[in-house]
């Protein structure tokens, strides 16, 4: 099995595992730096639960936990690399952008991949304005509406819907 392939996690909460046996399966630049987490990811999960992620619960946790660890390889400390440099993290955290939303698009949810877009684009901007401490409530709002659950007013929830400064 390869990243790039359709097969989910056994459960929301092995996404993170199951991400690093898949970058383990891969011939890349990422595949020596791939270390051992115990890391319980946190997001994935709670989009998991959402009833969007119905279908494909641990898919859900799969593609939100690629891209958290694309937003930590830019902005913050990796759960499942080590040993790389700056420019390896940079170029890493575009790849788990990328192979996040493109297994999110392969479930043919156009609302959840633009929900996901605008969270890597809300995080770049609140990083850019020195205010990453309200990066946590932008990533819990976002997974909250990618699975479709989450505050009683539906239009709060949406990520672009956040004040901005």
């Amino acid at each position: 099995m390869t990243a790039g392939s359709k097969r989910g996690a056994a459960e929301p909460i092995d996404a993170l595992r199951t991400l690093a046996a898949c970058l383990r399966e891969e011939d890349t630049p990422i595949t020596r730096h791939v270390a051992e987490t115990e890391e319980q990811p946190v997001f994935g999960p709670l989009a998991a639960r959402g009833p969007r992620a119905a279908a494909a619960p641990s898919e859900y946790a799969l593609v939100v936990e690629a891209v958290r660890e694309g937003y930590l390889l830019h902005y913050g400390q990796s759960r499942l690399l080590r040993g790389h440099d700056g420019d390896l993290a940079l170029l890493a955290g575009d790849y788990f952008y990328a192979l996040g939303l493109e297994r999110l698009a392969a479930l043919g949810d156009a609302e959840a991949v633009a929900e996901l877009a605008e969270t890597i684009a809300r995080s770049a901007q609140l990083h850019a304005e020195g205010r990453e401490d309200e990066a946590p409530e932008l990533w819990r709002a976002a997974a909250l509406a990618i699975g479709g659950e989450g505050h009683g007013d539906r239009e709060s929830a949406r990520v672009n819907r956040l004040p901005a400064s």
